[in-house]
């Protein structure tokens, strides 16, 4: 059976998008991962990958053209299968010529209404058609990022039987980078919920159905087929689902009420699950951040332990506890299980393949930070501006690569790639795992604006408020543990770079100057490099460098 592609919303504020280029032409044969197109958002052009196998039948967008999100972007079946149904159930989205295939198919006769946004509903064994009821809109599992490939729902904002006007925020979902808000594209009841809270499920899984009060959907649910599975799979576990989740007309109330029950307690309930995530409103995030507040002290009295305003206005520093380890009686095992977020599954693959993929080696080093201490100190006493040794850093690594982009590079199968950009990846630590954020064209910019980035980026990390932009594009990066009181450790290369620093702490050491051992102040850092890109000789004149900069850093300001 034909499979409906839509325009995928590849970035969490991605309204429409235009196609930049079609890598595959109508009657190519299509294998699952094949870059379909080049996709062009309101942040960046990206690769929109293939999750179907079979023949590309039809493309609705032209490149150059542009169409809001889930609009009728390709067809994807059976070669030689009759698609009419699906072009006229979505006459204002699909282009209705096909050159080279609308003239050797057949007109069906009975065509279906078909989904107006673009998602369509399983054909049964006997291929028996269920139609969408007028105003019912299908809501799939949305592609928030260009990697994603399965996302979880964090929290839902709506529940069946609610009202739901477009632009409503219907759920947080967690993808392998972040935390994001999704909204309603439509108006209408909320009439299904796919998944519950804490479910993962494939992108273009059933998320939820809205459409007229009153409207019963279970057919609708029993029949819709999930990509990458059979009709028969996806029957069985949409049978399975209906039971426990769909409750049309009467059900309704009945829902409510399950969801009610949990409000019996009468402390305000934890705002965080399991693997740490916390559940908290936008403008309660918004004035946690503006007061300063930690939000992992603050108890939530929302649903579920949702934090909202009030709890933000009555916060007090006297409402914070203690987190103390758990009571295990002596002489007994114990142990707990937290369920693998998006993000520590990504953390996992991507370093197991820089890892495995990428020969390390290490190159050690110890600089001299009495200057760069005077310096900071000096700098600092300029009225209204602050600037932290990591902003140094961030700023010398920029000067250098500038000077060496072998270390500045990528690789590629067939070539290697030597940047004569400098975008600087910043680790940061975020409690689900790591987030690198990219301060761009860091050699162009002063310290106080690398050093505001870094705070800017650093806030929205661990508020997962970080764009897909915000984190593309590095050519090294940085990570830097010495605030933590770590001397020296080695770190894995954040593909597709060639090189990593390793920033430790400044330590106060007795140190050999001219002959005599005196007070000194040192910090070790160690390059990470990829031997395909960077030899060793030249990852130790980088570091040549980098130490003129450190170490006499008035010399950046040059």
């Amino acid at each position: 059976m034909a499979e409906v592609i839509n325009m995928p919303r590849l970035s969490d504020t991605m309204e429409e998008g235009t196609v930049a280029a079609w890598l595959k032409q109508v009657g190519d044969k299509i294998e699952e991962g094949d870059i379909l197109a080049e996709i062009e958002t309101d942040k960046a052009t990206m690769e929109f990958e293939s999750f179907n196998e079979g023949t590309l039948l039809h493309i609705g967008i032209g490149e150059g053209e542009t169409a809001k999100v889930d609009t009728l972007l390709a067809i994807i079946g059976e070669e030689g299968e009759d698609i009419s149904q699906y072009l006229n159930g979505n006459s204002s989205e699909a282009k209705a010529q096909d050159n080279d295939q609308s003239s050797s198919q057949e007109k069906t006769e009975e065509p279906s209404e078909g989904d107006t946004n673009g998602v369509s509903a399983s054909s049964s064994e006997e291929n028996d058609t269920e139609e969408l009821p007028e105003g019912v809109i299908v809501v799939a599992m949305p592609r928030l990022s260009d990697t994603m490939e399965e996302g979880t729902v964090a929290t839902w904002l709506k529940k069946i039987g609610d009202h739901v006007d477009e632009g409503d925020i219907l759920a947080e979902i967690e993808t392998d980078k972040a935390t994001m808000e999704f909204e309603s594209f439509q108006s209408g009841t909320l009439l299904y919920i796919g998944l519950d809270e804490g479910d993962t499920a494939k992108v273009d899984s059933l998320l939820a159905i809205i459409g007229p009060e009153g409207t019963d959907v279970s057919g609708i649910a029993k029949n819709f087929k999930e990509e990458g599975d059979s009709p028969k799979e996806s029957t069985e576990s949409a049978t399975k689902e209906e039971t426990k989740k769909e409750a049309p007309k009467s059900a309704v109330a009945q829902e409510e009420t399950k969801k009610e029950i949990p409000k019996k307690e009468t402390k305000p309930t934890t705002s965080s699950d399991s693997s740490g995530r916390i559940f908290v409103s936008p403008l309660a995030k918004k004035m946690a951040e503006e007061k300063g507040i930690n939000l992992s002290q603050v108890s939530g009295s929302g649903d579920n332990g949702r934090i909202v305003k009030r709890d933000i206005e009555n916060y007090t520093p006297a409402q914070a506890t203690a987190q103390v380890g758990k009571f295990v009686p002596s002489g007994q095992e114990d142990f707990d299980e937290v369920p693998n977020s998006n993000m520590r599954k990504a953390i996992a693959k991507n370093l197991a393949k820089s890892k495995f993929t990428a020969p390390h080696y290490y190159l050690n080093v110890e600089f001299d930070m009495d200057n760069a201490m005077a310096f900071r100190i000096q700098y600092n006493s300029i009225p209204d501006t602050k600037i932290s040794f990591n902003d140094m850093i961030v700023k010398a690594c920029a000067l250098a690569l500038k000077q060496h982009p072998q270390v500045n590079s990528q690789w590629f199968d067939d070539r290697m790639q030597l940047n004569n950009h400098v975008h600087i990846g910043v680790a940061v630590a975020v409690p689900d795992g790591l987030l690198v954020p990219v301060v761009k064209f860091a050699n162009e910019q002063s310290l106080p604006q690398i050093g505001a980035a870094v705070k800017e980026y650093a806030s929205k990390a661990r508020n997962k408020k970080l764009s897909l932009d915000e984190m593309e594009g590095s050519t090294f990066t940085i990570s830097n543990l010495g605030m933590f009181g770590i001397e020296s450790f080695t770190s894995i290369i954040n593909q597709p770079n060639s090189a990593i620093l390793s920033v430790g702490a400044i330590v106060a050491k007795p140190v050999v100057k001219n002959g005599q051992v005196v007070a000194g102040n040192t910090m070790k850092l160690t390059l990470a490099c990829d031997h395909r890109t960077v030899d060793g000789a030249t990852g130790s004149l980088f570091l040549q460098t980098l130490k003129g900069y450190i170490e006499n850093p008035v010399t950046m300001l040059v």
